[in-house]
């Protein structure tokens, strides 16, 4: 329903910085205790800490031989960069663009951290669009399936043929040219309305369960003998149930709105 990918994105990003503010930080002296027993460490407290909690929030345990990986891992790492910087690898036209920009990803994520903490969502916008969402789906449930062919008079001798009892999956099979159901006998499996085009949710509605369609239903796609063979009420999800992914996609379409405006603002 929406298409706000670099918000989505940002989003997505946005989860392993939360997990870091979300882990409690080792105390100070039971990490200095560890540093001293594994002697000499090229790197500050705060890149250990940065690292174990990323390590910790994708489910790995805190025990000394994480901490122990982490410490030879960040040793090496910056050796490395200390060789890379004495071989001015880090001046050289491609590094140093890729450093610059690996620099403003983690400074662009720190500030849209920020403004999704200072701009959330409220609760009544979130259900008003649960509401939509709910109202849009119905309250309804339909097993359908389809025969679908390319003109209205192959349409009308499917319907003929079915008024004098064949059977509608044997046609389907094959005359229809729905590539993803004719195999299927035409079986569609139960879908809300408004997950068809319009001509077509509006056909299968009226039509009588166990019956097919007497008219050929035209849409962008062709034209359809609909069968409904079940109706059932809608299995909707309740707001608490939906709330986080809903919170997600409508933080996606405020920021992307956000963005526009910024870019807008700025002439770009």
């Amino acid at each position: 329903m929406i298409r706000t990918t670099l918000a989505l994105a940002l989003l997505a990003a946005l989860a392993l910085p939360a997990a870091h503010a979300q882990a409690p930080a080792a105390p100070k002296a039971a990490v200095a205790a560890k540093a001293a027993d594994a002697g000499k460490t090229l790197y500050s407290p705060a890149v250990f800490d940065a690292v174990l909690k990323d390590r910790t929030s994708q489910g790995q345990p805190d025990t000394p031989e994480l901490r122990a990986a982490i410490r030879e891992e960040l040793n090496t790492r910056e050796l490395l960069a200390r060789e890379a910087r004495k071989k001015g690898l880090d001046k050289s036209g491609d590094t140093k663009a890729q450093m610059d920009l690996a620099a403003q990803t983690v400074l662009v994520r720190a500030y849209v951290a920020d403004w999704v903490k200072a701009n959330p969502i409220p609760e009544a916008d979130l259900r008003k669009e649960y509401d939509a969402i709910k109202n849009q789906i119905g309250d309804k449930e339909y097993k359908v399936a389809h025969i679908l062919v390319a003109t209205q008079d192959e349409a009308k001798d499917v319907i003929a043929q079915l008024q004098k009892g064949a059977k509608f999956a044997d046609l389907a099979k094959a005359r229809s040219t729905d590539p993803g159901s004719k195999d299927k006998g035409g079986d569609l499996d139960w879908n809300a309305p408004a997950n068809f085009v319009k001509p077509f949710s509006d056909a299968m509605v009226k039509a009588e369960k166990g019956k097919f369609t007497p008219q050929p239903v035209q849409t962008q796609f062709g034209w359809h003998v609909i069968l409904v063979e079940d109706v059932r009420d809608a299995k909707v999800p309740s707001f608490d149930e939906v709330k986080p992914q809903l919170a997600q996609r409508m933080q996606a379409q405020h920021l992307d709105k956000y963005f526009r405006e910024l870019r807008a603002k700025n002439g770009v």
